[in-house]
């Protein structure tokens, strides 16, 4: 392990890459700057045209038979690369598990809010942990619990809620989990 040190994953990548001096094919598919395809060619004139025009001799593909090599600025080409993988992760989302805490005896008015932050967190892609508290003597009444959590998937089956894992009790407190469709 290199320790979490940057400096050490970058030299670690670079040397991964096969480039320059460290290509031992005799032959490369050369494919120079412009996109133009050379064909097969030695390596030795590969890297005389790499350096011609002050650029790397960068082997793209090293499974193939000879290996593809790509005249190009290593450093733009990495840069480029990073930029990508930035810029896809930008885009990726994480699904977060959202909790909405209630307790049995639940007024009509706040069921409704808790229904709508429910279908909110639904829609954005997030999974739903609905938790029914008991406190000291609610224990005694869990089937209350279970009829509101059940009361809760028939209100939002419309809206495309998915049950993950079915009404259970889980200490002092009756859970249900949902996912958006």
């Amino acid at each position: 392990m290199n320790g979490g040190n940057p400096r050490n994953d970058r030299r670690n990548d670079k040397d991964r890459v096969i480039m320059n001096e460290k290509i031992r094919s005799s032959e490369v598919r050369l494919i120079d700057d412009e996109g133009v395809n050379h064909g097969i060619v030695s390596t030795q004139e590969a890297l005389k045209m790499a350096y011609a025009k002050d650029l790397d001799l960068v082997v793209m593909n090293a499974t193939q038979a000879p290996p593809v090599a790509k005249i190009l600025n290593y450093g733009k080409f990495k840069y480029e690369q990073e930029k990508k993988a930035k810029e896809a992760k930008k885009k990726q989302h994480t699904v977060e598990v959202k909790e909405v805490k209630i307790r049995y005896k639940i007024d009509t008015h706040d069921y409704q809010v808790r229904i709508k932050n429910i279908q909110k967190f639904l829609s954005q892609g997030n999974k739903v942990k609905i938790a029914v508290m008991l406190r000291g003597r609610e224990m005694q009444h869990t089937d209350l619990a279970f009829d509101l959590l059940n009361r809760f998937v028939e209100d939002l089956a419309e809206s495309g809620a998915v049950i993950e894992k079915k009404p259970q009790v889980e200490g002092r407190n009756v859970t249900l989990y949902l996912s958006p469709q």
